[in-house]
Order: C-alpha cells, then structure tokens, then sequence
C-alpha cells in the first residue's frame, strides 16, 4: 500500500494554501459527535470519502512517540468485515484509489472512486471507526512496515533529519519537539494493550470529521451516512492541554550531524504563532517574498548574484499550537555559514525597518490571487481543505473566505511583523553537517 510521509528535509517543504474558487458546502453533526461536511460537484462521476480525526504526533506519550503514523498504517489492517490485506483489493475493485497522511496534529483518511461506489467508501470508513481490528499480527506487520519507510525517508535521505533536529531544539516543553515517525524503540517497547488504548481514545466518531466532496444526491447519502455512522458510539470526550512555551529572548545555537550529506546547512529558525492567527499569515507572505521564486530577495541576492548559496529558502511551517519560522540555506564554494547568516540578517532587517516596495507588494498579492484561482482544483484538494479547515482552525467557510485575509494584508503590517517575531535574540541558529565533521571536533 502506498503511503505518504511528510518530506521532513526543510529545504523541500513547500508552503501551500488552501484557496480556490468559492466551494458550496452543507456541514452537521450526528448524535454521537461526527461531523459531516458534503461538497456537491456533479461535474465529473467521482466521490471522494474522507475522515480527518483530530489527532496527531503531539497527542502521543512523549515515552511512545510514533502512535499516530503508526495508526495510519494499522487501520488498514482489517476489520471484523474486512480480512488482512483485503483494504485495497475492495477499493481497486471498484475502480478506487486511497491514501492516508499524518501530521502532528491530524491524521486524515481518504478514497476517491466512481460516484457509483459512494456506499462502499462510507462503509469502508464506518468499518475503520467501528470494527478495527488491533491484533499483535497487524502490529508487528505495520512495525516493520513503519521501520523501512524511516530508513527510507528519513535515515537514508539527504537532510532528512533537519526538521527533527530543529523541532528537538525549538521547542523545550511542547509535543512538537518530537518527529511525526516518532521513535522505533518508543514502538518496539510498546504493548498491544497500548495500541488499544490508543486507537479506542482517539478514533472516534466525536473526535472526526467525514467528508464527501464530489458526485452524489444529498439526501441519499445523508441516510447512508446515518446508516452507516449513526450507530457507532460516542468516545470518552477529553480535553487537550498542552504545555506551553516561553518565549525566546536570547539566540541559542545547535549543531546536528548527517551521515548522508557532504555540503553543511545553515538553519535560522524563529518560533512562530498557530497557523489561525492573522501574524501567521503575514510570515506566509514574508517567505514567499524572500524565497519564492528566482526573482525573490533572498534566492536572487545569493544564488544569483553574489553566488554564496547552492540554494535558499525562507519556510513559514505553520501548525496548529505553534510555528516554525526557517531560513535555510546551502553554501557554494568558500562560503562559510556564518556569511549567509549574515546576508539573512541584512535582509530582514530590512523588512523590519523599511517598507517593502509598492510593486512588490502587489506582487505578492498577485501570486496568492493565483495561487487563490489554481488551488482546489481537484475534489481530492477541496475535501482536505474542508477536513483542514473544520478540524484545525475551527472554520469551514475559511476554504472560501481566507484569500480576503491576504489580500488585506499592508506593507506596514509586512514590517511590524517581521520586528515582532525575526529578531536575532529570538532563534535558534542551528549547524546541519556532514557526519565526518564531528570526528575532528
């Protein structure tokens, strides 16, 4: 089965935003605390079925790191109905595709088939939440399933600890500090009773969300999806409290090791607010102005001009309780890592103290509009975005009404902001090395 991790090198991510044309949607909840979001687009024969579940890696024991990727796999073992290794044989037959993703503070479900296999998506979905089946077989199996895919992704890729190693320095308290992989001693050391425990606390109808987004008639599905998920029960309703930062006010420094690189990395980061507030939006466009694109400041002074970089990146890695900040850069030839910090420095110190230009600023509204008009082009895209938008930031109509934030944003605010969370006294400078570095230190 095909699954997707998040690419946890930072000189990969992406920012992306969940704009699109204005999205129709019917939202409600049943009695046991589902929440249903229906997105009706009857333009081409296709379904997507789609549960968010409000969980992720930083609802984990900090001592079992790894339980909500871990489940990512394991519901796809089977349940009382549905026979080991039988998940993806159902879907391809009725012409189907699915995926699962994780992050740390969600996991999201999801099938995309002929609109004439509807009922066979909410079943499917209805039998992950009611009947799983977590058995030690299935457990072990995803155990190995899980080990590979970190040598993989992780262990085995270029830079592919950097964010692990900025959020392990970043963040003191917070569930954050940890990988969404988690730890495979965490996993190994795990009981069976514990994966059950886990699965009957967070898997849930009053802890999810479905989505169905595509070719249906409402009132049809509206009773198969009370058929099939009104019966489930309502899980333990808990409370979560996370521990919370303090804020930075001195530079601290860092320095990691990677077996699998052989050019070092500079890493600025800056812890940031949630991505629900208006600041996180302004950083959204900081980055796209210093970064995004070969005509961006930070990509066209060093990797252009003055050659300093192989390459730049300015990341604003918005979450639900905090954010990363990141300004990341390769150094070409003989230039050392504290240049660059420098050449970041320069740069933002001015957005901190000058306005940026008229005409940049009317290009960056210029490529979120676009960015507005091109995203939620499939109805895989529009499901998520309402999965997204509901269960983390407590606003479904934000699919459709988010861009007029943007587009409100001032070259003043652009300023302020920037002084607000880029100040030198408030990061972690952190030193990404080749491994054979460290046998001299």
């Amino acid at each position: 089965m095909k699954k997707r991790y998040l690419s946890v090198s930072l000189c990969l991510l992406a920012i992306g935003f969940s704009f699109g044309q204005q999205v129709t949607f019917e939202e409600y909840d049943l009695d046991n605390g589902l929440h249903v979001i229906l997105h009706q687009d009857n333009a081409t024969p296709i379904v997507v079925t789609s549960i968010s579940y409000h969980v992720g890696a930083k609802d984990e024991n900090p001592e079992r790191t790894g339980f909500a990727h871990f489940f990512e796999h394991l519901l796809f073992e089977g349940t009382k109905n549905i026979g080991r290794g039988e998940w993806d044989k159902i879907v391809s037959s009725k012409g189907g595709t699915n995926n699962a993703t994780t992050n740390d503070d969600r996991t999201y479900y999801y099938e995309v088939f002929p609109s004439n296999a509807l009922e066979t998506g909410l079943w499917l979905e209805s039998e992950r939440l009611l009947h799983p089946v977590i058995e030690q077989v299935g457990v072990d199996t995803q155990n190995e399933v899980v080990k590979e895919e970190k040598r993989l992704r992780v262990d085995n890729q270029p830079y592919g600890n950097l964010l692990s190693e900025i959020k392990k320095n970043l963040f003191k308290v917070h569930p954050y500090r940890w990988s969404t992989i988690g730890s495979m001693e965490h996993l190994d050391a795990a009981t069976l009773e514990e994966f059950q425990a886990f699965n009957k606390k967070f898997y849930v109808p009053n802890n999810a969300t479905l989505i169905i987004a595509g070719d249906f008639e409402p009132k049809a599905t509206k009773k198969m999806i009370q058929a099939y998920f009104g019966p489930i029960p309502k899980g333990e309703v808990f409370k979560k409290d996370f521990p919370k930062e303090e804020p930075i006010t001195e530079e601290f420094k860092a320095t990691a090791y990677d077996t699998n690189i052989q050019i070092p990395a500079i890493v600025a980061c800056y812890r940031t607010p949630s991505f629900k507030t208006r600041d996180a939006r302004v950083l959204d466009m900081i980055s796209t102005y210093l970064s995004d694109g070969n005509s961006s400041k930070l990509y066209k002074k060093l990797v252009d001009d003055k050659k300093m970089a192989l390459a730049v990146q300015a990341v604003n890695l918005s979450q639900e309780d905090y954010g990363i900040y990141a300004l990341f850069a390769l150094p070409l030839g003989e230039t050392t890592l504290d240049a660059l910090v420098k050449e970041f420095d320069e740069e933002i110190k001015k957005l901190q103290t000058e306005l940026i230009s008229e005409n940049d600023h009317q290009k960056l509204l210029n490529q979120f509009e676009n960015q507005f008009v091109n995203a939620n082009a499939t109805l895989e895209g529009i499901a998520s975005s309402l999965a997204n938008y509901h269960v983390l930031y407590g606003d479904t109509d934000l699919i459709n009404t988010e861009i007029e934030l943007y587009r409100s944003i001032t070259r003043e605010e652009i300023m302020e902001v920037a002084q607000k969370y880029l100040g030198s006294n408030q990061r972690l400078l952190m030193e990404y090395l080749p491994k054979n570095n460290s046998e001299n230190q």
